[in-house]
């Protein structure tokens, strides 16, 4: 009987002290995702004013082909080039699951792969994936890697056999919900950078925030410009994607080690549950031997 309540005190304080870390893990990956929220919510207004300086060209280009830009070239044939954007941690539920069982509906012998963050660099290694280039996920993702990754994508693009740029991320909805998704941001078919849906309701789409298109003077001509600001473009949007997965990564984490946390208290309630009724059985047993006792003696 001993041996019992000294195995599961033991095991109680195993459980506490897991409790302790999942709820500490649960307090750092709600600041941080704050911090990813705001991140997000502050390239807002950069990005609707860069989609709102390219719209105008959006219907001459389709009025003039001289200005049709490569990375708006649309090739009928050639590989994908898939920008899959996991995590360098676990610990985050079932989120870099549900966005590498999209990995599948690729074909291996038509498709190429770039991976931000180690999870999807090792998923890809053991699926025997073609992977071009690996680049890690920080805390703080600064927008120049963000131009490093694009810049990268884009090369291979120029190559000639890269029909589109697809783009694998986790989609942010809101704390509890993040939805693997699927962007094609080469070729350039639309000049909205999208946004994260960050529970701000009053928030206006590109689209409703563009309003009113100016028309502009360009020098020396719409051509070089447009071979100026695409490749910003694109850098941008991937920079954009990178934020929603980021914020995607810290709200999962964050509900993964909510989870945890209550798991683990109800197993310490089962526990000392069990703890007390061993215990207590072991209490009447000793009174029920020295009634016994007495009333031999009497």
């Amino acid at each position: 009987m001993a041996a019992n309540t000294r195995d599961i005190r033991r095991r109680i304080k195993s459980v506490k002290n897991t409790a302790q870390i999942t709820k500490a893990m649960q307090m750092v990956a709600a600041s941080k995702m704050r911090k990813a929220q705001l991140a997000a919510i502050a390239s807002r207004p950069y990005a609707q004013e860069l989609s709102r300086l390219l719209l105008p060209f959006s219907n001459a280009v389709n009025e003039d082909e001289n200005l049709v830009h490569p990375l708006m070239s649309v090739k009928p044939e050639g590989k994908d080039l898939v920008l899959l954007i996991s995590t360098d941690k676990g610990l985050c539920g079932a989120l870099n699951t549900n966005i590498l069982k999209e990995v599948s509906r690729f074909a291996p012998e038509t498709t190429e792969f770039v991976c931000v963050g180690k999870k999807g660099v090792q998923f890809l290694a053991r699926a025997k994936r073609t992977v071009l280039a690996d680049f890690h996920l920080k805390d703080n993702f600064p927008f120049l890697e963000a131009k490093e990754v694009a810049k990268f994508c884009i090369e291979r693009f120029a190559q000639g056999d890269i029909k589109r740029i697809v783009v694998l991320y986790t989609h942010y909805v809101n704390t509890l919900v993040q939805a693997p998704s699927e962007r094609v941001v080469v070729p350039v078919q639309s000049f909205d950078v999208g946004h994260a849906n960050l529970g701000h309701d009053n928030e206006k789409s590109d689209t409703e925030v563009k309003g009113e298109v100016p028309e502009y003077i360009l020098e020396p001509n719409a051509r070089d410009f447009l071979g100026s600001l695409l490749p910003h473009f694109v850098c941008y949007k991937i920079f954009h994607l990178i934020l929603e997965a980021r914020a995607s990564e810290h709200s999962s984490r964050m509900v993964a080690m909510k989870n945890a946390t209550d798991n683990a208290k109800q197993i310490i309630k089962d526990l000392t549950l069990e703890y007390n009724k061993i215990r207590q059985a072991s209490i009447t047993t000793e009174i029920l031997e020295i009634a016994s006792a007495q009333m031999i003696l009497s």
